[in-house]
């Protein structure tokens, strides 16, 4: 049986999921939309719709990514899909209140205009249950600290393409000292001309090679800071 006549409406619960995370691989928008219509006319709740067909869909997307297997291409036709699915159950969160998995902050630094990189980290993270706000590209301190005085984000994001813009993230990481906020943020790094021997001299938490990386960073910092509040 072809893709196109897949009657998702009678598969069960189970063989429906299974088939949104084949879908999501695969970028298919519309029956990305219809699948999520479905499980929500079933009584599911948009949490569960989010968790489960969703995030878990984009995790294999971003393992496959990360392993070589997708490209960047096939992977944004995923976050694509992804993205139809959250405008459908975006409302029905905020009304529900649900929880989220955290929020993020990310722009490329001021001198910089390369932003696909960037782009890619904002479409996997907000795959992975993350709210993310997007400052695009040539951020100044300034813009960064603003952002981060509106949102309260947990995460900071920076990324750069250009050796003689890299140095910019420090400057960013030392007034977030002299204002008191390091500590509040897991600040994460990324572009092609750096590495984690530069992230740590910049003061960064980490530094994130490719989108899924980053997704799997964001989470395991978030899910220790997590872990120390509740021993405190």
């Amino acid at each position: 049986m072809a893709e196109d006549d897949i009657d998702l409406s009678a598969l069960d619960d189970d063989g429906l999921v299974a088939q949104m995370h084949d879908d999501l691989y695969d970028g298919l928008k519309e029956e990305i939309e219809e699948g999520v219509r479905i499980l929500l006319a079933r009584g599911w709740t948009p949490y569960r719709v989010l968790t489960e067909a969703l995030v878990e869909g984009m995790r294999i997307v971003g393992e496959d990514f990360r392993d070589g297997i997708l490209f960047v291409p096939e992977v944004l036709l995923s976050a694509n899909a992804m993205k139809a699915g959250m405008a459908i159950l975006k409302p029905l969160l905020a009304e529900t209140g649900a929880p989220r998995m955290g929020k993020m902050v990310i722009g490329t630094v001021k001198g910089d205009i390369h932003d696909i990189g960037k782009n890619l980290v904002c479409m996997m993270m907000e795959g992975a249950g993350f709210e993310v706000v997007d400052l695009g590209i040539n951020n100044s301190v300034e813009r960064y600290l603003e952002a981060i005085a509106e949102h309260s984000p947990d995460i900071l994001g920076m990324s750069a393409l250009l050796t003689t813009t890299m140095p910019y993230m420090k400057l960013v990481i030392d007034t977030l000292k002299e204002r008191g906020i390091r500590d509040d943020l897991v600040v994460l790094v990324g572009g092609a001309p750096l590495n984690e021997e530069f992230a740590r001299a910049v003061g960064a938490d980490a530094y994130c090679r490719d989108a899924a990386v980053a997704v799997e960073t964001a989470r395991e910092f978030l899910r220790r800071r997590d872990n120390r509040r509740a021993s405190a």
